[in-house]
């Protein structure tokens, strides 16, 4: 298939068809009303489901029963739609039942503005609900990649049994960019879900899906089993990419819509002279910190840009386990920066580093 002229939302709607998923269900908000509205026009024409539900609560608990029939399912929603399915996905955490969320991140907190930003971050990597559990979080920084990793997350979840999270920007989600759906993604060897509600039909155990344990010890041991595949998520999943590294100064951090304005960046700052690289997690959670033991021995300092008032600025900094100065540049509220911003900072943190 040629590239095709697609609107982000409606490029993440039929993505999720060609992932293979089955069952959609969700409720408007903006930026990611159009998602639910193309799937809600096409679900049906390639054998799957959609269902408006009535809420944004409502809508994540049905994600948990399709799930647990073992049915590839999906939700999406903005900033605070996501906030009210925080509990939803807690449960379907301590269940370990796969789906995949796409959230279209706006301006907060609170009800916030309908303009894009980042600053979801540490609601999407650090669980928005109880307990010990973690979502796998990629953040995409083209709608090519978007649709690439959103055809690929299903196998994701479904090879490690827990949620995975899309975390794209209202302009993402709004942008118009050509994208070739037919892409092949890499194929995970998946185990049959033995786990699922389909029915026993007295050829094995009937099984129970439920995130409940009333036995502190069972709890524990239930707690420390997901806390060993969390590690394992971080020991194999860790993505990102590293661009102009080669006697880089300084190194700038940025994921999303902000690392597409730092490369414009970095091309004015390289015509200029003044050596800039660019690390990019493109997974959040788990966060890259194996892309920071490649930043070679040149550089001085470590800004991080984002769509925030600096909410992955911790992760740097654990990341970066103090060896080198770490500033911070963030634009927040739907405020987009243009890159001229981006070169002051950098020029303001270099001239402080001499």
């Amino acid at each position: 298939m040629a590239k095709v002229m697609m609107k982000g939302n409606e490029a993440m709607a039929l993505a999720a068809i060609k992932g293979g998923c089955k069952a959609f269900f969700g409720y408007p908000i903006t930026p990611q009303s159009e998602l639910p509205e193309y799937l809600a026009k096409h679900m049906h024409k390639h054998g799957g489901v959609f269902l408006q539900a009535e809420s944004e609560i409502a809508a994540i608990n049905m994600v948990y029963g399709a799930s647990g029939a073992g049915a590839r399912v999906m939700t999406s929603s903005s900033s605070p739609g996501i906030a009210l399915k925080q509990e939803g996905i807690t449960y379907m955490a301590g269940a370990q039942l796969p789906a995949v969320i796409i959230n279209v991140m706006r301006g907060g907190p609170g009800l916030g503005g309908i303009q894009p930003s980042q600053a979801d971050y540490k609601q999407v990597t650090r669980g928005g609900g109880n307990g010990d559990y973690y979502v796998i979080a990629f953040a995409p920084e083209d709608l090519q990649e978007t649709v690439n990793i959103i055809k690929e997350a299903f196998d994701v979840a479904d090879q490690y049994r827990n949620p995975v999270m899309i975390a794209v920007d209202g302009l993402i989600g709004q942008m118009m960019e050509p994208v070739d759906l037919d892409i092949e993604v890499p194929k995970r060897e998946l185990a049959e879900k033995t786990w699922a509600t389909i029915g026993t039909y007295g050829k094995r155990p009937p099984v129970n899906i439920n995130s409940l344990f009333l036995d502190p010890q069972g709890l524990e041991n239930h707690s420390w089993n997901l806390a060993k595949k969390y590690n394992t998520i971080k020991e194999k999943e860790q993505r990102y990419e590293m661009v102009n590294m080669k006697d880089a100064e300084l190194v700038i951090v940025a994921y999303g819509t902000m690392s597409r304005i730092v490369r414009s960046a970095l091309e004015e700052l390289n015509k200029e002279g003044i050596k800039v690289g660019l690390l990019r997690p493109i997974t959040i959670w788990p966060f890259p910190e194996k892309a920071f033991k490649e930043i070679p021995e040149s550089v001085k300092g470590i800004l991080t840009c984002e769509l925030s008032t600096g909410q992955m600025i911790d992760d740097v900094k654990i990341a970066n386990n103090g060896k080198l100065p770490v500033g911070f540049f963030g634009r927040t509220g739907g405020m987009v920066p243009e890159p001229e911003e981006i070169i002051k900072a950098v020029k303001d943190m270099l001239g402080g580093l001499k």
